[in-house]
Parts: structure tokens; sequence; C-alpha cells
């Protein structure tokens, strides 16, 4: 075999092991589950933010192989495998190891199994296409058609940690003062945390294969990453990216949630207008040809 780049594959197996220790901490967190409410609520936070790490490394793999010029099928494929690991089964286990755990039974197990794994094998599809349809050069990765799966991912997972920040159990830290995971939403009344977290549990539930669909839809959606790496930006976007880092220092959990949301719909509005516009000058051309 050739040889291959150490370092880029070191940063694609660790976020291989942050999938695998995200797997890991839903395991932990269903034997938890209707025994300690709060420790089963801290797995999943746990779980959740290792997918987050995961995405830091999947981020800065790519982009070392190319500035060291070391890219190759051999690091194309790793990263596929370790995203299918992290971006596909981990996110869906721990969104169904929540609905069964939280949803006291009013979930059946075997819907949150089909729900999880729509999510899961849709990922793995999308990474299989990928790899067949894209190159190395860095143009090739710019856009993308359908989803990103690490982008589906950090949806879910925001989800997950938006449910659990309306809830009580890791709200509030031991000295009193708000959790990485409660801050931003203990300002909220009571009567509202707990309608919106009633109504996040069967939400994740539907996002789930409506997320799985669009990974192997033909819908395009930007490379972030890119955006944000790219040598030269403009100087609205430069603002942009300082007001989102306030808000992630202010309320992690309710920026990363709406960015996760606002990323999804971007992508579906932005095929729908381009649709619009193609039928409405292809009536031009009908009325100017009659």
């Amino acid at each position: 075999m050739k040889r291959v780049s150490v370092l880029p594959n070191l940063l694609t197996l660790a976020n291989a092991a942050c999938g695998l220790l995200a797997l890991s901490k839903a395991i932990d967190a269903l034997a938890q589950a209707g025994v300690s409410p709060d420790r089963f609520d801290r797995l999943l936070e746990q779980g959740c933010w290792l997918i987050f790490l995961a995405m830091v490394f999947d981020a800065l793999d790519g982009r070392v192989a190319r500035m060291t010029d070391s890219m190759s099928d051999f690091g194309a494929q790793l990263d596929s495998f370790a995203d299918a690991i992290t971006f596909g089964v981990a996110p869906g286990l721990l969104a169904k190891v929540l609905i069964e755990g939280a949803g006291r039974g009013l979930i059946h197990p075997r819907v949150s199994f089909l729900a999880a794994a729509a999510f899961s094998l849709m990922a793995v599809l999308r990474l299989a296409r990928f790899n067949l349809e894209t190159e190395h050069e860095a143009d090739q990765h710019r856009m993308f058609h359908g989803l990103p799966s690490p982008a589906a991912a950090a949806t879910i997972v925001a989800m997950i940690l938006m449910y659990l920040s309306l809830g009580s159990a890791i709200e509030v830290g031991a000295a009193g003062d708000p959790t990485l995971v409660g801050r931003g939403v203990e300002f909220l009344p009571l009567w509202l945390r707990e309608g919106l977290r009633e109504a996040l549990l069967p939400a994740i539930l539907i996002a789930l294969p409506l997320l799985g669909l669009l990974m192997v839809s033909r819908v395009p959606y930007p490379h972030a990453a890119s955006a944000l790496f790219q040598r030269r930006a403009g100087f609205n976007q430069l603002v942009r990216i300082s007001f989102v880092a306030g808000g992630l220092y202010l309320a992690p959990v309710p920026v990363l949630f709406f960015i996760g949301i606002g990323y999804v719909l971007r992508g579906i509005l932005h095929r729908g207008l381009v649709r619009r516009r193609r039928t409405e000058e292809a009536d031009g051309e009908d009325r100017e040809a009659a």
C-alpha cells in the first residue's frame, strides 16, 4: 500500500473516536433511564458535545490534507467511514435513547428505531454517493448536493441539547449558576419551558427521517467550513461571524439550535426560489414565443 500522511488521518481517527465515545455515552444513558434522570441527561449531553467536537476534527482533517498536499483516496475513504459512525450512527442512537428514555412509553420503540435507522442509513448512502461523485480538489467542496451529514448530525444533537436545556436536571450547576447547556434559557418562564420541551420530543422523531431524506436529495448546500477558512472574506461576513461567536458564548445551545434549523431551511428555500425563477423564465419565454 502507498504511504499515507499521518496528521490528516490522525484527525480523521479522532473524529471516529469521538463518535464511538458518543455511542458509549448513549448506551450508558440508556442504562440510567428511569433510574437516575439527572445522570441520564448528563450522559446524553456529553454525547452531544462529542459530536460537535468531532465536527472540529472533521473540518480540520481535510483542510490540513490540502495545506500539506497530502490528499489521497485512502484519506477520503477513511473520512467517510468516520463520518458514517460519528454523523450517521451516533446521532441516531442518541436521539433513539432520548425518545425512549424521556418519552415514558408514549412512543413505541419500533417507531423510534425506524426513525433513527432512516437517519443513519440515509447518511451512509449520502456518504457513499459523495465518494463516487466528488474529487479531491477544493472547488469540489464549496457546494454539496444534499444536506451534508455533519450538518444533519449537528441539527439533531442541537435539538437534543435544546430539549435537555429546557429541563430542570442540568439547567443549574452545583453553585446555583446556569450550566453551559442551561445558559440562555433560564430566563424563560417554567410553563413555556415545559411546553417547548414536550413539543421537541416528537419534533426530533419527525426530524430524523426528514433530515435523512434531505441528505440523499439534490438540494444544494454551501460548505460552511470552506467559507470559514477562505483566505479572503467580505466585511459583512466578518461581522456575522463575530455576532455568532458572541451568541455562542452567551447562549450556546439556543444559538446552535437556530443555526442548525436555519442552515437546513436555507437549502430548501433556495431550491424553491430557484425553481420558481426558472418557472417564471420559462413562462415568459412561452409568452414571447406565442
